[in-house]
């Protein structure tokens, strides 16, 4: 049984932000999400999160089922984890990892677990080899590579700051064990706080098998402590990102595309310059995204292109045009082959197979069914100043320009809307509706009016 104890209870001061450090975006997603699904790829279930500074902010900003433990002081990262005693069980393994890390990748807490069974460790911590160690904890060994202890940089002496080896942060400890050694815990220490290092030199006088797992790729571990360190990292997901799609057999153009970490892309597509695709969306083959786009929580099918415009939590059907300057918001549904052109805006509507809705105009709250045109500057008119009603326009209609729909109201099939028209009543199948007073000229008006331009 595999128990997971994540630290996220710091502020952050160096973030200079009002919010908590770990609820901070990298691709896309908040830095604790990362490491849980990091930890979630090892069948972790028993997760619990150690919550503190902002801890309502941290709450919402989780998805997964999991356990929130609050640190109501910050007294280390020893006392981080003796908060959590009660969710230890006595029997099992127990994974500690930290919530600023969002690089770790699930693939490496694998091979830990393995190591560590393979070994029959009592403890293994994950460490790294760095030219530059400065800032981390250093791994002190005896002549025989054997783990003595954890030093952290302020408390070093001179011939411990020389070692490269250094503490990732990362331990996996064999439960009972750990609920062992947290009682024995002290703050004797230039911060006054409990290390959880220490843990490792109590176990290791007591004869536990202690061991270290050197990691592969040490960008994994790098934690986020401020502004910049948000960027460095952002950036190293960022190529990891281009190169799983890239490898999938997609087209990024430049690096000036924003790609999140949960988004599916699939082959031949092409995505162009200012693309920015984040959340749960699903790009399709044969795409072309681009340029100057934005899709969040979007649903695109295959052979779609999505030119300077914005798609939000809306699906888009094969072979359909977006844009440019086209805006599809929350709940709209586009069929196939149909046209959303210029500075069309889409709200909560569907619109059938074949249909175009080329120009200039506001779709809200709508039923457009297959093979209908609507011309420029159309207005379905949703909202009578409480509430929200909705306007259907059936099979091969035609809206001619400047028209207005006032809902509620139905366009039968085949029936045909006057340009300039404002339809507040049904239009029967087949029929032309023309809703707009008669033309009427006034013979020499200008001249008797004195306006004539001479």
């Amino acid at each position: 049984m595999l128990t997971g104890i994540i630290l996220a209870a710091g502020k952050g001061t160096r973030m200079k932000s009002k919010y908590p450090k770990v609820v901070h975006k990298v691709a896309g997603k908040g830095m604790l999400n990362h490491v849980i699904d990091a930890i979630e790829e090892v069948n972790c279930l028993n997760i619990n999160i150690v919550i503190g500074h902002g801890r309502e902010i941290v709450k919402k900003s989780v998805y997964k089922n999991v356990n929130f433990v609050v640190q109501d002081k910050q007294l280390g990262t020893g006392h981080a984890v003796m908060v959590c005693d009660e969710y230890i069980p006595e029997e099992g393994n127990v994974l500690i990892l930290y919530g600023d890390t969002p690089l770790l990748k699930g693939e490496t807490l694998n091979k830990l677990l393995n190591y560590h069974s393979e070994e029959e460790n009592s403890i293994t911590v994950l460490t790294a080899l760095f030219n530059n160690p400065f800032g981390y904890g250093r791994i002190v060994k005896d002549e025989n590579g054997n783990l003595l202890k954890i030093v952290e940089q302020k408390d070093a002496n001179n011939k411990e700051i020389e070692i490269k080896e250094i503490n990732s942060g990362i331990y996996l400890v064999n439960a009972k064990l750990l609920k062992e050694s947290l009682k024995k815990l002290n703050n004797k220490n230039s911060q006054n706080e409990y290390y959880l290092t220490d843990i490792v030199e109590i176990l290791k006088n007591e004869n536990e098998k202690i061991g270290t797992y050197i990691i592969e790729d040490n960008n994994e571990i790098l934690g986020v402590n401020s502004r910049k360190q948000l960027l460095e990292v952002e950036e190293i997901f960022k190529e990891r990102i281009f190169d799983k799609h890239m490898e999938n057999g997609v087209t990024i153009t430049d690096s000036s595309v924003y790609i999140g970490k949960d988004v599916k892309i699939g082959m031949d597509t092409v995505i162009l310059t200012g693309a920015y695709i984040v959340g749960n969306s699903v790009i399709g083959d044969d795409c072309i995204i681009g340029p100057n786009c934005r899709i969040e929580n979007s649903i695109i099918k295959d052979f779609v292109e999505v030119r300077d415009s914005t798609v939000i939590d809306s699906e888009v059907d094969n072979l359909s045009k977006i844009g440019p300057y086209a805006y599809l918001r929350p709940n709209s549904k586009i069929g196939k082959n149909v046209k959303i052109g210029d500075f069309v805006e889409v709200k909560n509507s569907l619109v059938g197979d074949g249909s175009k809705v080329s120009h200039l105009s506001y779709i809200g709250d709508g039923e457009i069914g297959k093979n209908v045109n609507i011309g420029c500057g159309v207005v379905f008119v949703n909202y009578n100043g409480r509430d929200k009603n909705r306007t259907i326009v059936k099979d091969n209609a035609f809206v001619g320009c400047n028209s207005n729909l006032v809902a509620p109201v139905t366009i039968e099939e085949n029936a045909y809307v006057a340009a300039g028209s404002t339809i507040t009543e049904l239009v029967p199948n087949g029929a032309l509706a023309i809703a707009r007073q008669r033309q009427l000229n006034k013979l020499s008006w200008v001249n008797e009016k004195g306006l004539l331009k001479k």
